[in-house]
C-alpha cells in the first residue's frame, strides 16, 4: 500500500484509465475522502465519495494514479448516514 502522507489535499484523482475520479478532501483511515464537489449526480450529488488506499498504484506531485478504472473505483457513503455504503 502507498504511504498515505504522500497524498495531499485538492490533489486529483485519476483512474488507471486516465478519467478524473475527484479532488482529494483528506485522507481517513485506510481511504481517500473526495471533495462533495468531486462529482455525483442525482442522488449521489452532494455526498462524499471514498477510495479506498490499496487502489492507489502512484502518487506524482499533486496527482494521485489509480490501479482501477475511474468508474469503478468510487465507493459511495452518505457522511450523515454514519458511513453506511450504497
Amino acid at each position: 500500500m502507498i504511504n498515505a502522507e504522500r497524498i495531499k489535499e485538492h490533489a486529483k484523482v485519476i483512474g488507471a484509465d486516465g478519467a478524473p475520479v475527484g479532488i482529494v478532501d483528506r485522507v481517513e483511515g485506510s481511504r481517500i475522502k473526495l471533495t462533495k464537489a468531486a462529482g455525483g449526480e442525482g442522488s449521489h450529488k452532494g455526498h462524499h465519495h471514498f477510495v479506498p488506499l490499496d487502489l492507489v498504484a502512484d502518487v506524482e506531485g499533486d496527482t494521485v494514479r489509480l490501479s482501477a478504472n475511474g468508474d469503478v473505483a468510487v465507493t459511495f457513503e452518505e457522511e450523515e448516514s454514519g458511513g453506511a455504503v450504497h
